[in-house]
């Protein structure tokens, strides 16, 4: 059985359909493994018993998939990482979740998360902190470090998990592992737990990047449930590129200069005379507004959530405050028990830049910088086919490092949030080791260029013959 669970998720697929693998066999060993967990990876796990009946002949065919907490899946408790949705079961299943069911994939189980996405390290859950399986003294990353830790330590051979600012790709950097942000719109949010929704999109996080198109492929998609969806131009394939022969790379100095650490500098400058040595041109580009990109997000992402998190008043679901009389006052005492201290934060930082006499002077001007940032791209797009920087500008952090420093806190998704904000997609691929831990090397393109960006990442990710399987070494 162990070597069942060391295939990647595409080759156990293969395996099951050539009648090679029984998928039920599978089921439980990644199940046991799951249960077992002591990284504290997971929210819930599904119980002991028979498998789930799948088709062996569906492109996902019985392969296990982990969640993220903020997904809705029907009869499962489905919390946002959040004491306010504690035990939250709703009647419905997220779409993108839906659609991998429907294409073979049951749910193993729910990933640990920071609460309502809110956070870059995991830390900020309702349910306590996942540890990272390199260095279990280390942080995961966040915000979806519940299910990168998950994929990295082997206890499930991928994981869906979101990105408003980061959240795929930076845990995917800090545990070793391959994190996928499609464009904007490409995966419905329908049955996801709003945090920001013009920037929240879902995503894959797997051992490799073939298993992140072979998981992209089968999410997305448009939705009628969701107006902001939109279909693909065409289908996403399995990449198969062993070069770089025409691919030009551009290099932003604003997201791979000061604030790097060095050893991420270094991976990253290794993975570049790597590119040319398989083809590509690599030349430095400019993104002038890009330093400004994480003091927007933080104006716009705060300001989406303070609407959408607004539902949560002990009302109509979830957490409600006891022996509280007055209506008011169980809003108050409800919100002020069930969210965490960052959720109150981004709460009202939100809220006052939306405030009267604020409006225009905050999140007017953080929505005009993320239009210059997008042109930016656009301009980068007329001389590149991708830019690259590194994933997070450093490794994984020691556990509460940085709790009592947001600001400190947010400088982790640096390289990360101007992508969402064009609404382009981004990858992050393992590239190396920095003090024994992975580092990441990220790749975006135009929006809808994920074939392209998905060929390249392969051609490099084969290059460089990372390990994504510290569990392996143990």
């Amino acid at each position: 059985m162990s070597d069942a669970l060391s295939l990647t998720a595409a080759e156990a697929a293969a395996r099951i359909r050539a009648g090679e693998l029984d998928p039920a066999e599978l089921w439980h060993g990644y199940r046991e493994r799951a249960a077992a967990d002591e990284l504290n990876s997971y929210t819930w796990v599904a119980a002991d018993g028979d498998a789930p009946a799948v088709d062996r002949e569906a492109p996902l065919a019985g392969v296990p998939l982990a969640v993220k907490d903020l997904f809705c899946t029907a009869g499962v408790p489905s919390q946002a990482g959040s004491r306010i949705l504690e035990d939250y079961r709703p009647p419905y299943t997220a779409t993108s979740i839906a659609k991998l069911q429907q294409a073979g994939a049951p749910l193993l189980a729910k990933t640990n998360q920071d609460e309502f996405a809110m956070g870059s390290s995991t830390e900020n859950s309702g349910y306590g902190p996942t540890l990272n399986p390199w260095d279990v003294s280390r942080v995961p990353g966040g915000s979806s470090g519940g299910s990168a830790a998950a994929v990295a330590d082997g206890s499930a051979p991928w994981a869906i998990g979101t990105d408003t600012g980061g959240s795929i790709r930076q845990p995917a950097a800090l545990c070793g592992i391959v994190g996928l942000k499609p464009t904007y719109g490409a995966v419905s949010r329908f049955g996801m737990i709003a945090f920001a929704s013009s920037l929240d999109q879902a995503g894959p996080l797997t051992r490799d990047v073939t298993d992140a198109a072979l998981l992209f492929g089968a999410m997305a998609g448009q939705d009628p449930c969701d107006s902001t969806s939109v279909a693909l131009p065409g289908p996403i394939e399995l990449p198969t590129r062993t070069d770089l022969s025409g691919i030009r790379l551009g290099v932003p100095e604003e997201l791979t200069g000061e604030g790097i650490e060095p050893g991420v500098l270094t991976a990253f400058q290794a993975t570049l005379d790597l590119a040319r040595e398989l083809g590509a041109t690599v030349e430095p580009c400019r993104l002038p507004h890009a330093p400004h990109a994480l003091a927007a997000y933080y104006l716009i992402a705060p300001a989406e959530a303070s609407s959408n998190l607004a539902r949560y008043d002990g009302v109509r679901y979830g957490f409600r405050a006891p022996g509280v009389d007055d209506l008011l006052s169980m809003y108050t005492h409800t919100r002020a028990i069930g969210f965490g201290r960052e959720v109150k934060r981004r709460i009202m930082l939100g809220t006052y830049a939306l405030s009267s006499g604020y409006y225009d002077a905050y999140y007017v001007r953080a929505q005009q910088v993320r239009t210059m940032i997008s042109r930016d791209f656009d301009a980068a797009w007329e001389r590149f086919d991708f830019v690259v920087t590194p994933t997070s500008p450093g490794v994984a952090f020691e556990l509460g490092a940085k709790t009592s420093d947001p600001y400190a806190m947010y400088l982790n998704d640096f390289c990360t949030v101007p992508m969402p904000l064009a609404g382009i997609p981004a990858i992050s691929i393992p590239n190396g080791l920095s003090e024994e831990l992975p580092v990441g090397f990220q790749l975006a393109g135009p929006a809808f260029s994920e074939n392209a960006m998905l060929g390249a990442a392969y051609a490099l990710e084969q290059a460089i013959g990372f390990d994504a399987a510290p569990w392996r070494k143990a």
